[in-house]
């Protein structure tokens, strides 16, 4: 009897991992140790991926690791994979080594690496597999979208509090300098101040949110918070203080009454836009994808932006200048660091 009831036991702790096995999740994303309503990176590539599958029809899952390392994201993608995944979406540069490795893996499966490009551990090896698209933003021409409607709307204090400096950070941050600067050489507008930070993580801390209450103390009346969960410091800073924030990545209005508006991806449109494609049989494999303004990459989510003065005309009229290719904006590969930007009206003052 006791026998019978421990195989009862250990049958009754296996039947999930059955069903999940043969569940038929064609659809599966990977987050990273975020959650997929984040209000940010997650939560925009997992609406892209609802929005599609609800329209056609299509199975869907997510897999949520509580911890971040190469190892375990492959595990979840191997959990992905034997629950019957036939397209894996990841979201953030943490997946670049992980989908570097799934793509040999896995070769019958396609994966989708949103905001990076596969490479080895060492950064040695850069390769794109035919099952693999890597794709990244023009998060330069969000950032300027950012700065040039804080400037046109009446801001001349400004700071960007980016968290760790990767690549589509530093370039959020360079683009939201030349928006400014552009802005007031059309306004005939001097003296413009811009406090200038990376924080080096993602994360919510006292510190952050110390700093910037000091920059708001000091007369920073708008802060760009670049840097995930950095911005709920930022935040809670400005509701203190009376202050503004510029959010990012996804619209994230609805976090606070101090949001103005946010240098926002179009996440949800990526993902959309390559699912068609590989239902459609035409799935960009092995390319490198760079979605801007042309491609509805990037956008200032004007619906909810809490403008005083920068109007829906105004917006259209310089997003237009971005899909003409009328402004050219410099990145992170053009220049080392922020310093190396000119401006003449807005003085840069990085904190280190």
């Amino acid at each position: 009897m006791r026998k019978l009831l421990a195989l009862v036991l250990i049958l009754a702790l296996m039947l999930p991992a059955f069903a999940l096995a043969e569940g038929t999740y064609e659809i599966a994303m990977v987050t990273d140790i975020g959650t997929i309503d984040d209000k940010s990176f997650n939560q925009g590539t997992w609406e892209g991926i609802v929005k599609f599958a609800e329209a056609n029809s299509k199975t869907y899952n997510y897999y949520q690791p509580t911890a971040q390392s190469t190892e375990i994201y492959l595990d979840f993608i191997e959990q992905a994979v034997n629950a019957g995944a036939k397209i894996i979406i990841t979201p953030g540069f943490l997946f670049e080594e992980p989908i570097f490795i799934a793509q040999d893996m896995y070769p019958e499966v396609s994966f989708v690496l949103i905001d990076g490009n596969p490479h080895n551990a060492d950064y040695s090896e850069f390769r794109t597999n035919d099952n693999a698209v890597g794709i990244v933003f023009a998060e330069e021409q969000a950032g300027f979208l950012a700065g040039y409607a804080a400037v046109k709307d009446g801001y001349t204090k400004l700071g960007f509090m980016g968290g760790m400096a990767v690549p589509a950070v530093v370039r959020f941050g360079y683009g939201y300098v030349q928006g400014a600067e552009i802005a007031a050489k059309e306004l005939g507008i001097k003296d413009l101040e811009m406090k200038y930070h990376y924080t080096g993580g993602f994360a919510a801390t006292p510190e952050a949110q110390t700093l910037a209450a000091s920059w708001y103390a000091d007369g920073i009346e708008v802060i760009f918070a670049c840097g995930g969960a950095v911005g709920d410091s930022v935040m809670a800073a400005a509701e203190a203080a009376g202050k503004k924030v510029i959010g990012v990545d996804v619209d994230q209005s609805p976090q606070s009454e101090t949001v103005i508006t946010s240098a926002a991806k179009g996440l949800s449109a990526a993902v959309e836009q390559t699912l068609a494609a590989f239902y459609a049989g035409e799935f960009p494999g092995g390319e490198a994808q760079v979605k801007d303004a042309k491609l509805d990459g990037v956008e200032l989510p004007m619906a909810t932006s809490r403008f005083n003065t920068f109007s829906q005309a105004d917006y259209d009229e310089v997003f237009g200048r971005l899909v003409n290719d009328e402004i050219k904006l410099l990145n992170d590969t053009d220049v080392e660091s922020v310093d190396e930007i000119p401006t003449e009206l807005v003085t840069v003052t990085e904190i280190k």
